[in-house]
């Protein structure tokens, strides 16, 4: 062919210096961009190959290789692909914007599937100029007769295009790096970009530093080939090179069907792919090819810290391409704490592949992923609830999640929550109703830290009473939505209130006048007039005193620790709630009554009343600091 020269046929709504420099926010993405086209490439030859149009060579091994010269600060991508004539490179690559993928999807849309083929866009390539300053191209088409195309371009609109001497089918593709982009040519910068976007590509990829020594192949993973022979021990083989290992995977775990899958094999692909030491908790296979392509597998891993620190990561890929991590508009906002892979090749990608284009399909398929947990977790309480309990102390801060973001997972998972009693015996609501129903109707109690609470589940053990487990963040809030679903069911801390469960029978006119006189005894003493005093007659003598907080008044507190305001005085809001118990049962109390002016009546009130606040919350360290120096002080008094 002769030579040519021209100017680029840009459309209006597609100027280079743009696509340069606006249409990726990461540079690094070219890597993507340029090894998918590769794979189109031979996936479009293979598919001609089935439909009888082109045969494939014997013992033709399809791969893309990507060559790195930091010397010459250079990378060629080369793949035995498809190729190009000199009129397709006309039309694909000096017309931008004009979508490859397309073309060949209308043209054999009768005879093949379109689900393999990576790219739908055209703008793919010119990517490739966001970190050269020159790019060219040799390209042999597979069309029996055609000719080899080279082309080049300096990054501005005017290109060069002549015959070239490429002599295999395939097309091979060189960056001449500007010097803000050097390091994509260092192998190990080059091995982390490829295996972040194209780690599960469908053709083999491979690695090449030209810079090696050539007695040192280098090779493209940290394992060793099998095909090395291992029992070789005479050292006549020594210096056999290694097989280049690729650096993908070609057949990712969640393209098979779930009966083909082992336990060991669906670790190991989480191993690999989060790097996660602690084996998941069990996982969800997703395969579904109607009315949308999703495949996938979902990870429920081991959680060890509170629920507002959790951060899981959802890996998005289209057609085995890597798009982002936890795009949220695909994965229902409670999945993302979950750690997984979605194969979605219909997603409805902007041109970048950076953004969803249509909320109404994508909503679809984020309702589909939801459905299918719901159904997995249902699924195991029925016939499997040994498993489903022992899970669940790591689940339930997701599942509750689930319940507050999404009302259809709340309804589907409203008759499977379950909540963890005293002696570690799992119920669900209803059975929490059933518990303590003659003491209390439609009241739930609960606990959140057995430390601090260790005295009121005494009372509760004591009186054969119940209580269950509530030690994360969000149940603040999750019970709060189940006492708005549940009509009358209220939920209560075991130290909001003495029940009447603990305590003796007594006059009212006899506490009341205990109470007045203690009331002013306290608040005189520790010279607070704004303290709320209590006294009751508890059954159990050796309680001297305890703190309860009104329900209400502890889960505004809650909210405002929640909202970064715990260090604002909550009195402002309204009362604290908070009210000192005194036990008329007990000696101590019983000794202040008696003795109002004893030299000691003070040190005890004070005592009496950080040990009552100990057993609801840490002292603040001024508190905790006269609470040490009067305990020595009280020890030094038995002793005199």
């Amino acid at each position: 062919m002769s030579k040519q020269t021209g100017s680029l046929s840009i459309n209006s709504e597609n100027i280079f210096p743009i696509i340069k420099k606006w249409l990726y926010s990461d540079h690094d993405i070219f890597y993507r961009e340029l090894i998918s086209n590769g794979c189109d490439a031979i996936t479009k030859l293979k598919k001609l190959d089935i439909i009888g149009e082109y045969t494939i060579p014997e013992n033709t091994e399809f791969q893309i290789t990507v060559s790195v010269n930091q010397e010459q600060k250079t990378i060629t991508i080369t793949d035995n692909g498809i190729g190009m004539t000199a009129d397709e490179v006309g039309e694909y690559i000096n017309q931008i914007a004009f979508s490859g993928a397309a073309a060949f999807l209308e043209q054999y849309k009768d005879k093949t599937n379109e689900e393999q083929i990576i790219g739908h866009f055209g703008l793919g390539f010119y990517s490739a100029f966001m970190v050269a300053e020159r790019v060219t191209i040799d390209t042999l088409s597979y069309r029996e007769g055609a000719k080899p195309v080279h082309w080049e371009c300096d990054g501005g609109t005017e290109y060069e295009m002549s015959e070239g001497d490429k002599d295999t089918v395939g097309t091979q593709i060189v960056l001449y790096l500007n010097e803000d982009s050097y390091e994509f040519s260092n192998e190990y910068r080059a091995r982390e970009v490829i295996t972040k976007y194209c780690s599960f590509m469908p053709v083999d990829i491979f690695l090449i530093n030209e810079n090696a020594p050539k007695e040192e192949p280098v090779e493209n993973n940290a394992q060793t080939d099998s095909a090395v022979n291992e029992d070789n021990t005479d050292g006549e083989d020594e210096k056999e090179e290694k097989k280049p290992v690729p650096l993908n995977e070609k057949n990712p775990l969640w393209n098979k069907h779930p009966n083909d899958c082992t336990e060991e094999e669906y670790k190991e692909f989480y191993r690999k792919v989060f790097h996660d030491y602690r084996e998941p908790l069990f996982w969800i296979h997703l395969n579904m090819d109607y009315p949308f392509n999703l495949k996938g597998i979902l990870y429920f891993p081991k959680l060890n810290t509170e629920y507002d620190t959790l951060e899981g990561t959802i890996k998005l890929y289209n057609n085995q391409v890597f798009i982002a991590d936890n795009i949220k508009e695909v994965i229902p906002e409670f999945l993302l704490l979950l750690k997984g892979v979605i194969d979605c090749p219909d997603l409805p990608l902007n041109v970048s592949r950076s953004a969803l284009q249509n909320d109404g399909f994508v909503k679809k398929i984020s309702d589909y992923i939801s459905k299918k947990v719901a159904d997995k977790l249902s699924g195991m309480y029925k016939t499997d609830k040994e498993n489903y309990e022992k899970y669940w102390d790591d689940i339930n801060p997701f599942i509750k999640f689930g319940c507050l973001k999404d009302e259809k997972f709340a309804e589907k998972m409203n008759d499977y929550i379950i909540f963890k009693d005293l002696s570690g015996k799992y119920m669900t609501l209803s059975e929490c109703l059933e518990e303590n129903k003659e003491h209390h109707e439609n009241k739930i109690f609960y606990v959140t830290n057995e430390q601090e609470q260790s005295q009121y589940i005494n009372l509760f053990k004591e009186e054969h009473m119940n209580a269950v487990l509530l030690r994360h963040n969000i149940d603040t809030p999750f019970i709060t939505h189940l006492e708005q679903k549940n009509e009358n069911v209220k939920f209560i801390r075991i130290d909001a209130d003495l029940s009447d469960a603990f305590k003796e029978e007594t006059s009212e006119d006899e506490l009341k006048e205990i109470q007045e006189k203690l009331t002013e005894l306290f608040q005189n003493k520790l010279k607070n007039d704004k303290l709320e005093v209590k006294v009751d007659k508890l059954k159990n003598e050796a309680i001297s005193s305890m703190i309860t907080v009104n329900e209400e008044s502890r889960r505004m507190q809650d909210m405002m620790k929640a909202y970064g305001m715990a260090g604002m005085d909550p009195s402002m809001f309204g009362p604290t709630g908070e009210t000192l118990i005194l036990n008329s049962n007990n000696r101590l109390v019983r000794y202040l009554l008696d003795n109002p002016e004893s030299e000691h009546a003070e040190l005890i009130c004070c005592q009496l009343y950080d040990l009552a606040s100990l057993s609801y919350r840490p002292l603040a360290p001024a508190a905790m600091t006269k609470f040490i120096a009067r305990s020595n002080e009280i020890m030094n008094i038995l002793i005199q």
